[in-house]
């Protein structure tokens, strides 16, 4: 079995050597040639100042002395500096491409598409993207039919290049016929890539393949170029590869993925004067690259695989999968944060969005909160009913579950035992003597908190001004796209810190505004005292569980560090109250925060630093794709039970020789939609069809069985519908009311107290919405509360406000047994711990007993199910679970329609065909049978 992973960005990419006279290419070791390490991303040795640990950062970023600098202490920051350390020091650094890696914790600190890397490699045929304006949008590739389109494809616009005529085939020459190697890429999700290896090299995951793009312009390649590159890849390194043309990325990823959706998801609505985030189109793109990659999987997918989607760069891939291989196993992972309800239905493409993940079987997020966030979102935009374990569509059901992510331990123990790190841990250890350092690294970003952190530290000093010659806060700023200004307001901030706090011989703050090397990173934070995040909002931040895991004393006296963190990260879950948990906009109590972390005695910070140590152990990555793994397989075999073309037809020959065979029969058959059609409920006059009096009559009359009808409405209208029928026994308001045959009392399971304490205030909320919609109206029963809206004059506004009001109640009431469920024009609100299953649980209680009662212990031996609808299913769960514990010898959970569901059989003629097959029953029964005992 092949597991298909498919992230926009795969492992590898290209290089080219352009200035090679011949063709072909130099052939590339193996994956396992170049095995990465936690929060690392490998690349080629050809820049030379990356061989230095505190060499030059990133091409296209710049470097310089912190705004402010009063000393020399960070020149060793500097790439010059360093390299007249090593010869200082005469230790060589090792030429390995092993330690010329360079750090990027995430998708989101990867250099961007197109941007300046150290790889040869071909640039964007256009010059100008294409307009993504929807006043202007032209599309010059239209899309697949099968494409939903949210606007019609425009007439081809001849793309500006920029170019002299004749360039664009002088450069396709020089790229196809130049040497080419493969080379591991500096963009894509480190953490992702360091789980797939670690749990590889664990045995967890025996047969995987990469699906993903180049990251880099494909356009100028030559077709034999493009299909020696990826027949290489496919071959030699496990990857699938997608092609799109230049245009059609950039307006995905440039424009959708990080001007809408990446802002939008960490809460930052884009309506800034200067945005044009809401008058960009870009969304056909996103379309048409989702599009290819669920083609590109499909051609490749066979019987048995399994397909694991990650991240809001492919959020419409599942449900393009799921309609080109209807029974295929599919999991999707957001690896960033999932907003509330109220800011994700700020984008235009929210019901597409949420209809496209959901074509998954199994959901995956970081934190409980985001999950939630997603059943919240789903629940009101879509008019869904949301369960704690996922989302039940009409046709199926898609579980929803929580899988922190974490860091590969192995991988960083291998790491940490080189003698470069050591050496730079004695080089800062000496440069800040006597000093307390707290360190951040974070991509120049708003999200990531930056100008918050400066803010509060700067607060910190001015407050404890005894601190402010024996602290150093050293932050690491990587940028890869241009934030003039954010970067200036930074650079206002430091320099007002180092200009008020600083002496000749100290420096209260260095700001890099550079990457590091992995050992020298590693080195930091190895002696750091403390670690700050002040994430506005993040997923998983992966540089809190580093270092937490080299805070063990390894290096010195140096250890049990405190962590600083942002309450708004999907680490602060992990951790809970063991981290030091700031809010970043309250900048008195991240100050607070400084101050505890650098007083804190050794026995306080190894007592917390110890229970954080267990939770990164916790949540590795091998246990990430284990779960993630073990639980996809799981519900997928779940709910392909449950997928209405897999539960067979009721073979009615087959149970009428059960039922003739058995001794002591329990029927349970729900009322309307199964014996009879669903009448008005504002009907007066209630009746129930002859025929379905007389079937029941039949049945009754055997001594041998025990017969229920279970339905929604209240117990005075069961009484008048089936006075008729002796001997019946009723389930009434789903399960909170039952009756024994020939007895006249019923059995109350719901609490009468707690009914009455949440109708009171659930009453107030459907008042609200009652009054907004006209002609729905509330139906009030004794044990729930039904909001009927289907003969509203809108039925869509009825039906949105419907699951807006669902949600509101599920939301205020979730702590008091309580749950709103959508239903076919109308909302049913009633408690969670009763329900149909309870009632046939007590009923088979009272069965039972009178089976011991006799003389002759004869023990139940037949149980028909019969309903029609969602209300049903937690009786056929029961009934299974009788079954799977053999308490009876034949259990039959019958279900008409065509729907996803727990039954193990169906019938498809709808009320006609139950009575029909209960009359066959009936006719084939033995009546010399003695009758069962009534219980007193």
């Amino acid at each position: 079995m092949t597991v298909f992973i498919a992230s926009l960005f795969l492992p590898y990419t290209v290089n080219f050597h352009v200035h090679n006279s011949r063709a072909g290419h130099t052939p590339a070791g193996p994956p396992s040639a170049n095995p990465t390490v936690e929060g690392i991303n490998p690349i080629a040795p050809a820049p030379q100042a990356a061989a230095s640990l505190f060499g030059q950062s990133k091409p296209g970023t710049s470097t310089g002395l912190t705004p402010g600098a009063t000393t020399d202490h960070e020149r060793i920051f500097a790439s010059n500096v360093a390299q007249a350390e090593q010869e200082k020091t005469g230790y060589p650094f090792p030429p390995s491409v092993d330690d010329n890696r360079l750090l990027t914790e995430s998708e989101g600190h990867s250099p961007a598409w197109g941007a300046t890397t150290s790889l040869n490699q071909p640039k964007p045929q256009t010059t100008l993207s294409p307009d993504p304006s929807i006043l202007k949008h032209q599309d010059p590739h239209p899309a697949k039919e099968s494409v939903p389109q949210r606007v019609p494809p425009a007439q081809p616009a001849a793309p500006y290049t920029g170019l002299r005529k004749g360039s664009v085939a002088n450069r396709k020459v020089s790229f196809s016929k130049a040497e080419w190697t493969i080379e591991t890429a500096e963009q894509g999700n480190g953490g992702l890539r360091n789980a797939v290896r670690s749990a590889t090299d664990a045995g967890v995951l025996e047969e995987m393949m990469w699906v993903g793009t180049l990251g880099m312009p494909t356009d100028a390649l030559a077709k034999w170029t493009r299909r020696d590159i990826s027949e290489k890849l496919e071959d030699e390194f496990e990857s699938l590869t997608v092609f799109v043309n230049d245009g059609d990325f950039d307006g995905h990823y440039t424009h959708f993925c990080k001007t809408i959706l990446w802002p939008v998801f960490h809460y930052q609505i884009p309506d800034n004067p200067k945005s044009k985030a809401y008058e960009d189109h870009s969304w056909i793109y996103y379309v048409k690259l989702n599009q290819e990659f669920a083609d590109r999987i499909a051609k490749h997918w066979k019987r048995g695989d399994s397909i694991w989607v990650q991240d809001y760069h492919l959020l419409l891939v599942p449900a393009m999968l799921r309609k080109l291989i209807p029974d295929a196993q599919i999991g999707f992972f957001l690896h960033i944060a999932f907003p509330s309800s109220e800011v994700f239905k700020c984008l235009a493409p929210r019901k597409e969005l949420l209809e496209g993940i959901l074509g998954a079987n199994l959901i995956g997020f970081q934190t409980d909160e985001y999950c939630r966030h997603f059943l919240q979102t789903c629940s009101r935009i879509l008019c869904v009913e949301a369960t704690p374990e996922g989302i039940q569509l009409e046709d199926r059901f898609v579980n929803v579950g929580t899988f922190p992510i974490g860091i590969d331990p192995t991988s960083w123990d291998k790491r940490r035992q080189l003698t470069d790190v050591e050496r730079w841990v004695d080089t800062i250890s000496e440069r800040y003597r006597g000093k307390r350092l707290i360190v951040s690294r974070d991509k120049i970003d708003s999200v990531r908190g930056i100008r918050q952190k400066l803010l509060s530290y700067e607060l910190f000093l001015n407050s404890n001004p005894e601190w402010a010659d024996k602290v150093v806060l050293i932050q690491v700023a990587t940028s890869t796209t241009e934030q003039p200004e954010l970067e200036a307001t930074l650079s206002d901030i430091a320099m007002r810190i180092n200009s008020t706090h600083s002496t000749l011989a100290h420096q209260p703050l260095v700001f890099l505004k550079q990457d590091l090397a992995f050992s020298q990173y590693l080195a930091l934070i190895t002696v750091a005292d403390a670690l700050m995040i002040t994430s506005l909002r993040e997923g998983m931040n992966l540089t809190s569980h580093e270092f937490v895991y080299c805070q063990d004393g390894s290096y010195g006296d140096k250890a049990y560090g405190s962590l600083i963190l942002s309450e708004f990260t999907g680490s602060a879950s992990v951790f809970g109250d063991h981290a030091l948990l700031v809010n970043p906009w309250d900048y008195r109590q991240c100050a607070e925060a400084i101050h505890t972390a650098l007083t804190r005695d050794e026995k306080e910070r190894k007592e917390v630093w110890e229970q954080m140590l267990r939770a990164v152990l916790q949540n590795s990555t091998a246990n990430w794709v284990k779960s993630f793994s073990e639980t996809l397989t799981r519900v997928w075999n779940e709910q392909s039970s449950r997928e209405i073309m897999a539960v067979p037809r009721l073979s009615v020959s087959r149970l009428t020789d059960r039922y003739r065979k058995s001794k002591r029969r329990l029927m349970i058959l729900d009322y309307e939609g199964t014996l009879a059609s669903w009448g008005s409920p504002r009907s007066i006059i209630l009746t129930t069809p002859q025929r379905a009096i007389t079937t029941l009559t039949e049945l009754t009359d055997d001594p041998a069985n025990v017969v229920y009808v279970m339905s929604s409405r209240m117990p005075e209208e069961m009484e008048r519908l089936f006075r008729q029928v002796p001997n019946l026994g009723l389930i009434a308001e789903n399960g909170c009311f039952a009756r024994e045959p020939q007895c006249d009392s019923w059995t109350h399971l719901a609490d009468k107290v707690h009914v009455k304490a949440w109708k009171s205030s659930v009453s107030h909320i459907l008042a609200y919405f009652n009054a907004r919609i006209e002609g729905s109206w509330i139906e009030e029963r004794h044990c729930s509360l039904v909001f009927h809206h289907g003969s509203a004059e809108d039925r869509h506004i009825a039906a949105r406000l419907a699951a807006e009001c669902a949600g509101n109640i599920n939301d205020a009431c979730a702590d008091q047994g309580v749950h709103a469920i959508p239903i076919e024009g109308a909302l049913v609100v009633e408690t969670t711990h009763t329900n149909k299953a309870s009632a046939a649980e007590l009923v088979w209680k009272w069965f039972s007993t009178h089976a011991e009662n006799e003389e002759e212990v004869i023990k139940p031996d037949f149980l028909l199910i019969v309903g029609d609808n969602r209300e049903d299913e937690p009786v056929f769960r029961w009934a299974n679970k009788l079954q799977t514990a053999k308490a009876v010898e034949h259990v039959i959970t019958v279900t008409l329609g065509s729907r996803s569901t727990e039954a193990k059989a169906t019938l498809t003629q709808g009320v006609t065909g139950v009575l029909s097959c209960l009359q066959q029953l009936a006719a084939s029964q033995d009546k010399t049978a003695t009758a069962l005992p009534l219980r007193q």
